[in-house]
């Protein structure tokens, strides 16, 4: 069977980008079993209420759903478990030291086949408050009919 090349998005949280100021992103693999991985393959994953947190110096993904996988036995793994995620050490404790200030979380933003590999990139981001909300949605409207008021002036002249 011919390997993997390429990436394959698996799901994505677009909610986060709603919710979240995202300020730097890292690319992290994931420590799975082997029914999740079949799971993944299939494209049954939801990244929602997902976070990363740290343990004893190891930084693990919780909240996020994958699915069970509908030809597994016994061997089947629970649908929101923590799930290891593989970092370089250097790259660790630069998380871990913006973690510690305050407003500051880790979200997963997209999980995806990488080469064959499964990956998470994650972001470290700040939590938005409802008037940064509607600012942004305020902005993203102007832009769009700014955009629309010079493809129609394209057009008509």
């Amino acid at each position: 069977m011919p390997k993997e090349s390429g990436r394959k998005v698996v799901a994505t949280n677009r909610k986060a980008y709603h919710d979240y100021a995202v300020l730097d992103t890292y690319e992290a693999g994931l420590a799975l079993m082997g029914t999740e991985v079949k799971s993944l393959r299939a494209g049954r994953a939801s990244l929602i209420d997902g976070y990363a947190v740290f343990y004893n110096d190891e930084l693990w993904l919780e909240g996020i759903h994958i699915s069970e996988y509908s030809q597994g036995s016994w061997t089947n793994h629970a649908a929101r478990r923590r799930r290891k995620l593989l970092l370089h050490r250097e790259e660790l404790t630069k998380i871990s030291q913006k973690i510690k200030e305050s407003g500051f979380t880790l979200v997963p933003l997209q999980l995806y086949f990488l080469n064959g590999r499964a990956k998470v990139e994650l972001a470290v981001a700040r939590g938005k408050r409802d008037y940064d909300k509607r600012q942004t949605l305020r902005e993203k409207q102007d832009n769009r009919e700014a955009l629309r008021a010079m493809r129609e002036k394209n057009l008509g002249g």
